[in-house]
């Protein structure tokens, strides 16, 4: 019995040292297991980017397009295709020959309704009004006659010199003359009607204009640069005939350009103004330029094949302090900083202010230009420079 006993309390002594074997087992494991390497992130608050590629068209922001007024032959052209030119100066001149008849037509009809306007606001022309004073002059000496004829009969009546069908008839000629010489004064007051001088007013009215319209076809014949731009396109030649209505030239300021872009119609309403847009060309690869959205699309169109949005896109001017501008020979560069040492870059300028000058092309937004040495010495390519605030 006492050896069952022992048996048994062997056993479960082994059974617990085996349970303890176990989890110390799995206790040691899993402190000396190598831990799994993650990549993590923290949670944080910033701007989300979505990018939305479409397409569409550069175009000029002032852009002249020249059309002929009438149908005519074109007498000179004084510019090429893709020549600079300079605010007023001469681009093209037509013949002018039937713009010019049709001046001198619209000033004779326009002097023409002057001079009746003025006849009528004044009574008549001077003849007229000459001869209707001499006869309100000529009644009123019949209208005197006939007054004194009826005195002396009215007395020679008292004395029965007179008889009464005599003093009658005088009576009847005095009224006869003060009614005629009441119309002709009337007459002299107001010849004509209010709907007559409303009508003489108004043929006065449209001859100015159509005088006006003459002068602005004859003005049009011939044209000079509103603005310093390029003639970007002239598809007439010297001496051609065109029709009216004719391109005749296409001139813009093209350092001054936008950029119509065609969104889907889901994407408008992911559109704001203000919003930074990046401009690729594929004929340039490897050259950006930046812009915002100006005007948002305010309806939808077809365009090939899509429903679109028209909306404008400003791209932003590139800009340098004027001092760091200079020119050789009527070429402009501006000296880069470059790994401490000056580089001289040829550059394209746009519009100029008191301060600024605006860059085209040459260098990219970041660059840094230098304006002048701290010591006044000259500028050179190549030379090291600090850079001090």
């Amino acid at each position: 019995m006492a050896q069952e006993r022992k048996q048994i309390s062997r056993i479960w002594l082994w059974g617990g040292a085996a349970i303890v074997l176990v989890i110390v087992f799995f206790v040691a494991k899993s402190l000396t297991t190598d831990r799994l390497p993650i990549h993590a992130a923290s949670a944080a608050r910033a701007e989300l980017v979505s990018t939305v590629p479409t397409n569409g068209l550069v175009e000029p922001v002032r852009n002249f397009e020249y059309n002929s007024p009438i149908a005519t032959t074109i007498r000179t052209i004084f510019v090429q295709q893709g020549d600079r030119v300079k605010a007023g100066q001469q681009l093209m001149q037509l013949d002018d020959v039937a713009a010019r008849a049709r001046v001198a037509t619209a000033e004779s009809s326009l002097r023409s309704a002057e001079a009746t306007w003025e006849s009528t606001s004044q009574g008549g022309t001077l003849e007229e009004r000459q001869s209707l004073a001499a006869s309100v002059s000529r009644s009123r000496l019949e209208l005197a006659q006939a007054q004194r004829e009826l005195e002396a009969l009215e007395k020679l009546e008292s004395t029965g010199a007179a008889s009464a069908s005599e003093v009658a008839a005088s009576r009847e000629r005095v009224t006869i003359a003060q009614d005629s010489l009441q119309s002709l004064e009337g007459r002299q007051k107001t010849r004509y009607s209010a709907a007559e001088m409303d009508r003489a007013r108004a043929a006065v009215s449209d001859a100015q204009a159509n005088l006006a319209a003459a002068r602005a076809v004859f003005d049009q014949t011939f044209y000079r640069a509103p603005i310093d731009g390029t003639v970007y396109s002239v598809p007439v030649g010297k001496s051609e005939f065109v029709e009216e209505g004719k391109l005749l030239l296409q001139m813009a300021d093209l350092k001054n350009i936008r950029v119509r872009a065609y969104f889907d119609e889901p994407e408008i309403g992911l559109l704001a103004v203000g919003q930074k847009i990046r401009i690729v060309w594929d004929a340039r690869p490897g050259k950006e330029w930046h812009g915002h959205i100006v005007q948002v699309p305010s309806t939808i169109i077809t365009y090939n094949t899509r429903n679109v949005g028209e909306a404008l896109v400003a791209v932003d001017t590139l800009t340098v302090p004027r001092e760091a501008l200079h020119s050789e020979n009527g070429k402009p560069y501006v000296y880069r900083v470059v790994n401490g040492s000056l580089v001289r870059t040829s550059v394209s300028t746009g519009t100029t202010n008191l301060t600024q000058v605006a860059i085209v092309s040459g260098i990219n937004a970041g660059d840094q230009v230098a304006t002048g040495s701290v010591n006044g010495l000259p500028l050179e390519d190549g030379l090291p420079v600090k850079v001090v605030r």
